[in-house]
């Protein structure tokens, strides 16, 4: 990098929280840095939430719920939700150089990134207005019983630091469209992009305290805010620990939630696929992000047949991949985000070699680079007891295995704790269903990997999570349903008597 472009990075933004459609500091004045993982130094100095600024949040929150944005119509809703497509639309490139800084995902990648959340806002305030009850038409003579489906409140939304506005909006798109008030809580990593979004959420003319953003380097900050009895709802995507954690803090106070805890996911190339198309899904999967992905395909399993072409076509490609400046449209792949998790992959790369993992290539820190790069890397002989292959990575780390029958492939895939996601590659329509069918999984991609849209949901099994994200149903966690008797014959009715 240039002299220039490194004073350039050197300049602090300032940013503050954004509380009631204001923008404001710290109850107690407190600040950090965020760090630019590519030059390794703070580029914006972030107002430090505390637990005053959590009351502060939710007394804004709930008093827009019981306010203006209460009273609205699923159709004004809407409406303000299309605008605020609109505008991120408008800024896409803007928006996607944040995310970019903050945690040093390819530019590339967080443009394409950036251009889906108008999607999720058009889906869902599509919705907002057909959100409907029903009439029960023999629950009981002489009564008249319907429901209605209510805005469950105050949301808290506790995000990660590797894509935090796609999975923010996971979480704000549809809590928006049932009508509910949403306080984002960002990683401590990445705050920058969620508090740049907040900004066109003002723009867009949402009433003050639908939207609310506290940046915080406290671990306080993000328990005392699931712990607030003023919360009705939080939605979490981060590690299992943490998620075991919100989920008890939540349910202290009865605060019902959706959890995405990461996977370990396999993807099975069996020895009829399309070989560079496979090997291009596998790229897509755990090189795409550096890595970074709870969806990552970080165990690939390949039929024995065709084993060590795969392994040589996967390692080729791997040699090629473009390390460097995340925001230069040619790079391929960009540092780890955060010093704790460089550390992590490092710790998890030494553990798999004293296991006796060969790396076909890569295997350490890039000695050329520096900073957080670690090389694509690529291991052979790994068992899955291996750390490697049972813990989660989260970063550009791929184990390889071979399998002999589909019964045995489908065997290793659901050998772990996870169950997020998986791939399969085959041109066996019939397979496919079979395999499908198996997998212990919330997604199976076929011939493909790493896709999403607001329609489909996404979620996990076993240790990786509860509840759906996107799709239809997915409206449905953040409403409470209502049955209304109405009794109507007018008769009296016996005190001690039920019904």
């Amino acid at each position: 990098m240039s002299s220039l472009a490194r004073t350039e990075r050197s300049v602090l933004e300032h940013l503050d929280l954004y509380i009631g459609g204001q923008w404001v500091t710290a109850a107690d004045g407190r600040r950090f840095e965020t760090i630019d993982p590519y030059v390794g130094h703070g580029w914006a100095s972030v107002a430090d939430a505390g637990p005053a600024d959590v009351d502060r949040a939710v007394q804004a929150a709930q008093d827009a719920f019981a306010g203006p944005w209460g009273k609205m119509t699923g159709a004004q809703r809407a409406r303000l939700m299309i605008r605020l497509a609109e505008i991120v639309e408008r800024d896409i490139s803007e928006l996607a150089k944040v995310e970019t800084r903050d945690n040093g995902k390819l530019i590339r990648d967080a443009e394409a990134q950036v251009a889906q959340l108008p999607q999720w806002l058009r889906y869902f305030a599509g919705l907002a207005d057909k959100i409907n009850g029903e009439a029960i038409s023999d629950a009981h003579p002489n009564f008249f019983v319907y429901t209605r489906r209510e805005p469950i409140g105050v949301v808290a939304g506790i995000l990660p630091w590797n894509a935090p506005l796609v999975l923010m909006m996971f979480k704000l798109a549809p809590a928006l469209a049932a009508g509910c008030t949403f306080i984002a809580k960002p990683s401590e990593f990445t705050p920058a992009s969620t508090l740049e979004f907040a900004k066109r959420v003002d723009e867009a003319g949402f009433p003050p305290g639908v939207f609310n953003v506290l940046s915080s380097s406290a671990r306080e900050t993000g328990a005392s805010l699931v712990a607030h009895e003023g919360i009705n709802k939080v939605a979490f995507t981060g590690s299992v620990q943490t998620g075991v954690a919100v989920a008890q803090a939540a349910a202290a106070h009865l605060a019902p939630t959706t959890l995405e805890l990461g996977g370990k996911s396999p993807q099975l190339i069996f020895d009829d696929a399309d070989l560079f198309a496979a090997v291009n899904g596998v790229v897509a999967g755990i090189f795409a992000a550096t890595g970074q992905m709870c969806h990552a395909g970080s165990r690939v399993l390949v039929q024995r047949t065709i084993f060590s072409e795969v392994v040589d076509r996967v390692v080729a490609r791997a040699r090629q991949i473009k390390l460097g400046d995340p925001s230069l449209p040619e790079t391929e792949m960009g540092p780890i985000s955060t010093g704790n998790q460089f550390a992590r992959v490092k710790d998890l790369l030494k553990s798999a070699l004293q296991e006796g993992a060969v790396a076909a290539c890569g295997g350490k820190a890039d000695p050329e680079l520096g900073g957080f790069f670690v090389q694509p890397t690529v291991l052979t002989n790994v068992r899955p007891e291996m750390r490697v292959m049972r813990e989660e990575v989260f970063g550009p780390v791929v184990g390889m295995m071979a399998f002999d029958t589909e019964d045995e492939g489908v065997a290793i895939a659901n050998d772990t704790r996870y169950g997020l996601a998986a791939g399969i590659w085959t041109n066996d329509i019939r397979r496919v269903h079979r395999v499908a069918k198996r997998l212990q999984t919330g997604t199976v991609w076929v011939n493909s990997y790493r896709a999403a849209a607001p329609s489909v949901p996404f979620g996990g099994q076993k240790a990786s999570g509860i509840g759906r994200e996107n799709g239809i149903n997915s409206i449905n966690e953040f409403t409470e349903t209502k049955a209304i008797w109405v009794e109507l014959s007018g008769e009296r009715r016996d005190p001690f008597r039920i019904g």
